[in-house]
């Protein structure tokens, strides 16, 4: 794992150099913040480019009390992971406590709101499910034992179910595991390991999810809206309704060199030299590309990368050059990588009160209510009030999500991705058998995410590039899509890393990048794993 980077900066005029970042998702804003923050670059000679009105990327928020909120969905956050998150949100004022980093914000509402899950899986009887046990035979734990054991070399680009007998999948850890990391049996028996390692901590804990922790609001309204304050003030320049098309480039003494950047914005091409000495940072792939929101009476629209563009220019960067990766190891096989989710805000408390008094757990303090017998596989969270910045105190929302939206319902005849709003809430009602009142007067939009999970799906080492690729001069990549040893996909986590790694390479930058902290070698945690596995 890279920690340092050992180079020298005396041939990197900092205050000269300008860098431009090719999409507006959280590894660029991170990216613009390590270069201010920890290479003094000034903010001025940074630029971001965003294909959609808004930044965050994947870390979105959106809506109003009257058009209803939606969010296509929200990452799991931990004090105990998270190294360089939490290194950078430690220096970002937060937006509504003066003389409060985000991170010590973030700490103290936890402090507040502890998690301890009540109603962490439910049957077809509306019953809570005993969860203390993980529900393992014999040959079950051997089997995990030899998975998580194996090398990556071993695993090579097999699928968890390659590993792990049929059985081992209808157990009660798997229903937890996999709602709560949104795994499926078919993806990467690399990407399982790692999880395995990367959150032993919380094998212990998944039935409660007590090592889960909350952001004050949705991930949008506290870690994007705080840094991106934080970043316009230093200066830096945003440009949305941006699309990068291409990436004019040249070779110099076998280094791979970009010399200008080619965007549609308002509807003209423009081009964007890049000078000797300037970097670029590219957003590689995305977990959200076509994504698409329906309403209470229409079903999202079935979207694919030739609606969006979005891999077009990873896939034209990465033809005859394997050192930029492959990303048709990840974008071809909607069918295994799409799920849906559905944002609900509510007029009135009865949903809520209903839930609650079901769960055991006011909003805030519990987590996923996976209903185990539903087709869809289907789960909901109820999280801390209000939500979104601008919600009016009379309103609430929730959210879920199910990984199973091409089968038909068990309460309704379809399958999820070609439901309504209104005829998921029939289904939800019809899982926990509240009256359809109790949703009279919810506005659900559904969300349909056709490559949510393709950093998940069985891949080659070489699939991924390293943030700064062999060979490249000043190209970096930054996304879920970059290979970094040990460190876990479909985490906010993941591209804050890869942000600070390709930022402090390609700068110069002494200061180490945080270590990621090896839990999994821990004797206690590793009892405490083995007890939980033994029950």
């Amino acid at each position: 794992m890279q920690t340092s980077v050992s180079s020298s900066s005396s041939s990197i005029n900092r205050t000269q150099l300008k860098a431009y970042l090719l999409g507006g998702g959280i590894g660029s804003m991170a990216a613009a913040a390590f270069m201010i923050r920890d290479a003094q670059v000034p903010g001025a000679n940074i630029t971001i480019l965003e294909a959609l009105p808004l930044m965050g990327g994947s870390l979105d928020g959106a809506g109003d009390a009257a058009s209803g909120y939606s969010l296509r969905g929200g990452r799991m956050l931990t004090t105990d992971n998270y190294e360089c998150t939490w290194d950078l949100f430690k220096t970002i004022p937060s937006l509504e406590h003066a003389g409060q980093s985000v991170f010590e914000e973030t700490l103290a509402f936890n402090e507040r709101h502890q998690a301890h899950s009540m109603a962490r899986l439910v049957n077809r009887q509306r019953a809570k499910m005993p969860v203390e046990a993980m529900g393992f035979s014999m040959s079950d734990r051997l089997e995990l034992l030899k998975l998580s054991q194996a090398s990556e070399e071993a695993l090579g680009s097999s699928a968890i179910t390659d590993w792990l007998s049929p059985a081992f999948f209808e157990t009660e850890f798997w229903f937890m595991w996999a709602t709560t990391f949104a795994f499926q049996p078919w993806h990467s028996a690399v990407e399982f390991k790692r999880y395995l390692h990367r959150f032993m901590l919380e094998f212990s804990r998944i039935e409660t999810l007590g090592g889960v922790k909350r952001t004050v609001y949705n991930q949008y309204d506290s870690l994007v809206r705080p840094l991106q304050a934080w970043l316009q003030a230093q200066g830096v320049r945003f440009i949305p309704d941006c699309k990068v098309t291409d990436l004019i480039h040249t070779e110099q003494d076998g280094q791979f060199v970009v010399t200008a950047i080619e965007c549609q914005r308002a509807g003209a091409a423009e081009r964007i030299v890049v000078r000797e000495g300037d970097l670029v940072f590219f957003q590689n792939g995305s977990m959200t590309d076509a994504s698409s929101l329906g309403s209470m009476h229409s079903a999202p629209p079935a979207l694919n990368k030739h609606d969006s563009g979005g891999w077009q220019l990873w896939e034209k960067l990465a033809q005859g050059r394997p050192e930029f990766g492959n990303p048709a190891a990840f974008n071809s096989s909607i069918a295994e990588s799409m799920w849906a989710s559905f944002t609900v805000t509510l007029k009135d408390t009865r949903f809520f009160d209903k839930m609650q008094a079901f769960s055991g757990n006011e909003a805030g303090t519990g987590g996923l209510v996976t209903f185990k017998d539903s087709n869809w596989l289907m789960s909901i969270v109820l999280a801390h009030q209000p939500h979104f910045a601008n919600q009016p105190a009379e309103v609430q929302v929730f959210w879920g999500y199910a990984l199973f939206p091409d089968r038909i319902g068990n309460f309704v005849a379809k399958p999820m991705a070609d439901c309504s709003g209104e005829e998921i809430l029939r289904e939800l009602c019809g899982h926990l058998r509240f009256d359809l009142d109790a949703v009279a007067q919810a506005n659900c939009i559904p969300c349909r995410m056709p490559y949510i999970t393709s950093m998940f799906m069985p891949r080659a080492h070489s699939d991924r590039p390293l943030p700064v690729p062999k060979n490249s001069k000043n190209l970096a990549f930054i996304s879920q899509f970059v290979e970094i040893a040990d460190d876990v996909v479909f985490t906010v986590e993941y591209s804050v890393r890869a942000a600070q790694m390709a930022v402090y390479e390609l700068v110069n930058v002494a200061r180490p990048v945080p270590a990621i902290i090896p839990h999994d070698k821990s004797v206690k945690t590793q009892f405490e794993a083995l007890v939980k596995a033994l029950k």
